[in-house]
């Protein structure tokens, strides 16, 4: 039988402004380890630490503008547009423009504080 998921588990956010997390789907709202469905917030400003996750993130930006900072560059992803992120890749995310940006992460296998490997 289907399972209804009647919300999102809010999770804190790394970075140097608060960004809102809501997971649908992952280890801390359903328990699922091998895809985690998260919508992201986050303010104009907003930048994480890099990272060398352990695992793929397909992300959908749905609003604003969401910069992507790899090994070889940057790259910008508007709304209507997706990165995908491969396990190993360097990246790190930003959201320099007015207004921030509205995101949705699939993590596949589901995201973890402890495959994430974030920059010192």
């Amino acid at each position: 039988m289907p399972k209804l998921v009647e919300g999102p588990t809010v999770i804190a956010a790394a970075g140097n402004k608060p960004k809102r997390i809501e997971e649908y789907v992952g280890r801390v709202n359903t328990g699922d380890a091998g895809v985690s469905v998260a919508r992201m917030v986050s303010p104009e400003g907003w930048v994480e630490p890099g990272q060398r996750p352990a695992f793929t993130e397909f992300t959908v930006v749905l609003r604003g503008l969401l910069r992507v900072e790899h090994a070889d560059g940057a790259m910008d992803v508007r709304a209507g547009q997706a990165v995908v992120a491969h396990p190993g890749e360097w990246v790190r995310y930003s959201s320099p423009e007015p207004g921030g940006a509205e995101y949705v992460a699939v993590c596949l296998p589901a995201f973890s504080p402890d495959t994430v490997h974030r920059d010192d």
